[in-house]
C-alpha cells in the first residue's frame, strides 16, 4: 500500500493537479479516510462506494421521524461521506485505481448529494430550499466535468464548497436538529428552523463555491 504522502499525490493526479493542501478540511478528510484503508486494506472499494450510498439513503428515515432521531440521521449522513472517500483511498493506496471505477463513484457521489437534500427537506427544509441545495451540490462538479471535455486538465483551486463541506453541513445541520429537540432548547428555536437555517447556510457557501471556481475555469478556459 501507498505510505500517505504518495497517497495523497495520486489523489491529485486523479482530480486534476489540485493540492489537498489547499484546504485543511480536504486534507485532514483524506487523512483520515487513508487511515481507516490501511485498516480495512482487503475490503473491495466498489463495496465501500455501495455501502456508503446505503447509508445515505438510510438517512432519511430517521430525518422523517424527527426529534431525537434526527441525530441519527446526522451520523448516518457523516458515516456515508466516510465511506465514499475510503472506497477512493481503498482504490488509490491499493492501486487498484481505475477509470471505470473513478467515473462510478462520481455517479454514486451525485446521488448520495439526492439523499442528502431529501433528507434535509424530510427534517423540515422546505422543498426549494432542499432542492436549491442539492443543485449546489452537483453544479460545481458539472462545470468541472464539462470543463475537462472542453480539454481544461485543471479541476481549480479547492473552494469552500467540496465533498467534506457538503457532507458537513448535511450532518452538523440534521444532527443539530436533533440535539436542538433531545435538550428541549426547541422551545427557542424549533428543529425545522434549525434545518432551514442549516440548509440556507449550505447553499450560501454553495453559491460562494460555485463562484471560485467559476473564475478559476474561466482564467483556464480563456488560455
Amino acid at each position: 500500500m501507498l505510505s500517505r504522502d504518495e497517497y495523497l499525490a495520486e489523489w491529485s493526479r486523479w482530480h486534476g493537479g489540485t493540492d489537498p493542501a489547499d484546504s485543511r478540511l480536504v486534507h485532514g478528510w483524506l487523512t483520515l479516510a487513508y487511515t481507516l484503508a490501511r485498516a480495512l486494506s482487503w475490503l473491495p472499494p466498489v463495496a465501500a462506494t455501495a455501502l456508503g450510498l446505503l447509508v445515505a439513503l438510510s438517512a432519511i428515515g430517521p430525518a422523517l421521524a424527527g426529534g431525537g432521531w434526527l441525530v441519527a440521521a446526522g451520523l448516518l449522513v457523516g458515516l456515508s461521506g466516510l465511506l465514499d472517500s475510503l472506497d477512493g483511498a481503498l482504490a488509490l493506496a491499493g492501486g487498484r485505481a481505475s477509470r471505470r471505477g473513478y467515473v462510478l463513484d462520481s455517479a454514486v457521489d451525485r446521488l448520495t448529494e439526492a439523499g442528502y437534500a431529501t433528507a434535509l427537506w424530510a427534517a423540515g427544509a422546505p422543498g426549494w430550499l432542499a432542492a436549491a441545495f442539492g443543485a449546489l451540490c452537483w453544479l460545481p462538479d458539472y462545470l468541472r466535468a464539462r470543463a475537462g471535455q472542453a480539454g481544461v486538465a485543471e479541476t481549480g483551486s479547492i473552494s469552500v464548497w467540496e465533498r467534506p463541506t457538503r457532507v458537513a453541513m448535511t450532518g452538523f445541520t440534521v444532527g443539530g436538529a436533533g440535539i436542538v429537540a433531545v435538550t428541549g432548547l426547541d422551545q427557542l428555536a424549533g428543529p425545522g428552523a434549525v434545518v432551514t437555517a442549516g440548509t440556507a447556510v449550505g447553499c450560501l457557501l454553495g453559491l460562494v463555491g460555485t463562484a471560485q471556481l467559476g473564475v478559476s475555469l474561466r482564467r483556464a478556459l480563456a488560455d
